[in-house]
């Protein structure tokens, strides 16, 4: 093996089970994929890939190569970060997901002077509330709210939500404001519709030092947090929304907190990220970046 190419473009390959996707990936045609992979597969003497007009899957031998080269791309990496970091620049291309609440209200008003602190970069955001394979779309970063269920990335903690439930004045003038989280069902609630699943996230109560679910739903029920807070300032009933969402209708008097002796804990948020014994300059600025955004949201 002559150089580590071929060792990239197959685990690119591996990462995205695609031709296509991996070329797209590394700026080269899907032929030449194929070639450099199947380049390999002769020197090699075994099959890597099994290869058919609709999936690309390794073998068993695939597998284990896979992992092999996984090490000594990362190696590489982390050997070239370890020699430039001291006085590397943060460059290129930064490409970063995260959900469209948490993104719109606490991290894209700061992006602007993020991207004037590092004038040599180029950062791509997609605001969406989908779980993304970092590895398989090639970002370099991800916010994500809740449990990481892939333990394939580092998760680094930035703070911890708090949800409330909040009303506008003008409708706990109408209908009272509820005493126990039993008493929802006699009022107009605004709840947060899962899309995949069509059911409602349920809302979560202390009762007697103990953590109670409860699922809670209205004649308005939508799956964006902000249009839900839209609804409860315009009196449309009680919904239950993270604090940095509501943070603003709080303050101004828009909404008021109901049942706030019931408030729990709420989700972690984390910056999740593949793992490198050494963070790319790029990675590393944002995460300091985030981690000073971040700092005061567990206050609101």
């Amino acid at each position: 093996m002559r150089n580590l190419n071929a060792l990239l473009v197959f685990a690119k390959v591996a990462e995205t089970c695609s031709f296509t996707v991996a070329a797209q990936r590394l700026g080269l045609t899907a032929s030449a994929v194929s070639k450099s992979v199947a380049r390999l597969e002769q020197e090699l003497g075994v099959k890597l890939l099994q290869r058919s007009t609709r999936l690309v899957s390794l073998t068993d031998e695939g597998a284990t190569f896979f992992e092999r080269c996984r090490n000594i791309l990362a190696e590489v990496d982390d050997a070239e970060s370890a020699i430039t970091l001291s006085t590397a620049t943060p460059k290129g291309r930064l490409r970063v997901q995260m959900p469209v609440g948490f993104g719109r209200r606490v991290i894209t008003p700061k992006l602007l002077s993020f991207t004037q602190d590092h004038p040599d970069l180029i950062v791509d955001v997609e605001l969406s509330d989908r779980v993304v394979d970092l590895a398989y779309e090639g970002m370099d970063a991800a916010i994500h709210i809740g449990p990481i269920s892939d333990s394939r990335v580092i998760a680094k903690k930035l703070c911890r939500l708090t949800f409330s439930a909040c009303a506008s004045p003008e409708y706990i003038k109408i209908h009272g404001a509820p005493q126990t989280p039993e008493d929802l069902a006699q009022h107009q609630c605004l709840a947060y519709l899962l899309p995949m699943t069509a059911e409602h996230r349920p809302w979560q109560f202390s009762k007697n030092g103990q953590v109670v679910s409860q699922t809670v739903t209205g004649s308005l029920n939508i799956n964006n947090a902000e249009s839900l807070l839209e609804a409860a300032v315009a009196g449309g009933g009680i919904t239950m929304i993270s604090n940095f969402i509501a943070a603003e209708a709080l303050k101004s008097g828009k909404l008021v907190r109901v049942l706030a002796q019931y408030v729990v804990d709420g989700p972690e948020v984390h910056v999740v990220y593949l793992p490198r014994r050494n963070l790319s300059a790029k990675v590393k600025a944002f995460i300091d970046f985030l981690t000073v955004v971040v700092q005061d949201i567990e206050g609101y």
